[in-house]
C-alpha cells in the first residue's frame, strides 16, 4: 500500500512540474468537452479530457504495477 501512494505522490509532483506545459497542450478544452451556456449559468464537462487523463494514468500505473 505504501508503494502505491510513493506512486501515487510522484504523479502528482509530475502533474505539478509539467502544468505550465499542460495548459500550453490545451487539455482542458479538447474538441468533444461538453460545454453548454446559457443566461445565468455554464455547464461545462471535459468528457474527452477526463478520457484522455484516465487512459494516462492507467498506462503509468500499469507500468510501475508490472512485476
Amino acid at each position: 500500500m505504501s508503494k502505491f501512494f510513493i506512486i501515487l505522490g510522484v504523479i502528482f509532483i509530475l502533474i505539478g512540474i509539467f502544468w505550465p506545459l499542460l495548459k500550453k497542450l490545451n487539455l482542458g478544452h479538447l474538441p468533444g468537452d461538453i460545454i453548454i451556456k446559457g443566461q445565468n449559468t455554464t455547464f461545462y464537462f471535459p468528457i474527452v479530457t477526463s478520457i484522455i487523463i484516465s487512459i494516462i494514468l492507467s498506462l503509468i500505473l500499469w507500468f510501475f504495477t508490472k512485476k
